[in-house]
């Protein structure tokens, strides 16, 4: 992939190789007089390292003049490079304190994830035919993070230079704790990672000891995002775009309509927050995919709850329920 691409404002995208279905995660690159800085470098891979290598020498960089990576949050197809990267240049990795400790969470020595999330699942009714893939799936992003690099903390409010620019961090949560999205107040520019996509709806997860409100938390990050003025968009997938204030507008309706709908399947019965999942996405889909999917649904369900719009109740099997109120009989 690797595809370089010169806009007029000066950023530099990088199209860098991911997995379906995604295919590339955008990576950018700032040019300044003390120093380069790239933004989410993306996976590690052999193939990201050596798409790395080829733009490297198209552009005519070497390693000396990489001064800086910023990482909008901790997902790998975004954070993984970091470590690589940084002790190949010496490069300075800043992230927010909150995004970080989503790494340790994740991948560190203590973390419990890959017990914790089967076992979440399980209580929602999902069944063991997915359930017993979920071990070695988390597993298998070990390799595309590793290094770990050694962190710089960023803080909202605190101008960040990128390329001679002073740069706006705005923390936007709800897809990823601690998710910094960067503006650039006098080209009205925003680099929003993944908290903004133009096409596809950015993945609202529940995982368990993260996040307790995912979908409040993306809520939130939307609307102080509504404060700013925006001419262009430069997002971690997909192309940049110049209708920021409708796609925030879009991305609120349509999680009230994914809402609405839940509320209105869980009118006919109680239904676990398998079952839900599998009529909003069916249950064709990859672990990766279904992982996404489940997580979804959780956040979609703790939000009716947080509303006060379902609650929830176990089975004689342990298994979570979820009825709504002025069910239909």
């Amino acid at each position: 992939m690797s595809e370089v691409k010169l806009w007029e404002d000066g950023m530099i995208q990088v199209k860098i190789s991911m997995s379906p279905p995604l295919r590339w995660v955008n990576s950018y690159i700032l040019r300044g007089s003390r120093g380069v800085t790239i933004i989410d470098p993306g996976p590690k891979s052999e193939t990201s390292i050596a798409e790395w290598t080829k733009v490297w020498g198209e552009l005519g960089l070497n390693k000396d003049e990489i001064t800086s990576v910023v990482l909008t949050h901790h997902h790998p197809d975004h954070y993984g490079l970091a470590g690589h990267i940084q002790a190949y240049t010496g490069a300075s990795v800043w992230m927010s304190r909150r995004a970080h400790a989503e790494t340790k969470f994740m991948w560190g020595p203590g973390s419990h994830i890959n017990e914790e999330l089967p076992a979440l699942y399980r209580r929602h009714g999902m069944p063991p035919e997915w359930t017993s893939q979920l071990a070695a799936h988390l597993e298998g992003f070990l390799p595309q993070v590793l290094p770990e690099p050694i962190v710089s903390y960023l803080d909202e409010g605190v101008m960040l230079e990128m390329g001679d620019r002073l740069w706006l961090p705005i923390e936007t949560g709800g897809h990823a704790p601690g998710h910094m999205s960067f503006y650039h107040r006098e080209s009205r520019t925003m680099l929003c990672g993944d908290a903004v996509l133009p096409q596809i709806s950015p993945n609202i997860s529940f995982l368990p000891g993260s996040d307790p409100q995912p979908l409040q938390s993306y809520t939130d990050a939307m609307l102080k995002l509504a404060a700013y003025e925006v001419d262009l968009a430069y997002p971690g997938h997909r192309h940049p775009f110049d209708y920021f204030r409708k796609r925030l507008e879009d991305l609120l309706i349509h999680h009230e309509q994914r809402l609405n709908q839940i509320e209105e399947f869980l009118r006919e019965n109680p239904r676990s927050a398998f079952e839900v999942c599998a009529y909003l996405f069916g249950d064709q889909l990859g672990i990766h995919q279904m992982r996404f999917a489940m997580s979804e649904t959780l956040a979609h369900l703790i939000e009716l709850i947080r509303q006060g719009r379902a609650f929830e109740e176990a089975s004689l099997e342990r298994v979570i329920y979820y009825p709504v109120l002025g069910r239909n009989e």
